[in-house]
This record gives structure tokens, C-alpha cells and sequence, in this order.
């Protein structure tokens, strides 16, 4: 099924990214963000399932889009 998103910020001017994306049918948030690709950074991250990636998200994005509830 595809997702129906809703776009909610960037604090990009012109790439795009990072930006939040809301899901309107189940209220998720989609972060999109650089990947982060370093062996050693990834090597720290534990929990992450097939499939699962990490993204980069600058604290001034979710300071200004994120939900405050």
C-alpha cells in the first residue's frame, strides 16, 4: 500500500533535505536525511533491523516541525 504523506518542513532551501513528511493514515513521521554511511558510526548503533537505515537530522528541523504533544 503506498503512503499518503503530507509534507510538513525542510529547513533546506533548495536540496529538499532534511524535511519531515507526516503519514496521514497512520500519523508516523518520515525523516529524510543523509544517510549515514561510516563503518564506525553505524558500528554504535545498535537495534537496527533489515531494512532500517539512519538518517541525519539537524536539531533545528525538529525543533521547528516536529509535533509539541
Amino acid at each position: 500500500m503506498t503512503r499518503r504523506l503530507r509534507f510538513v518542513g525542510s529547513t533546506s532551501d533548495k536540496t529538499g533535505c532534511p524535511a519531515v513528511f507526516e503519514d496521514l493514515d497512520t500519523g508516523d513521521f518520515i525523516i529524510q536525511g543523509d544517510e549515514i554511511t561510516d563503518p564506525e558510526d553505524r558500528a554504535q548503533m545498535y537495534g537496527r533491523k533489515e531494512g532500517e537505515t539512519m538518517v541525519v537530522v539537524p536539531r533545528e528541523l525538529l525543533t521547528r516541525f516536529a509535533p509539541k504533544e
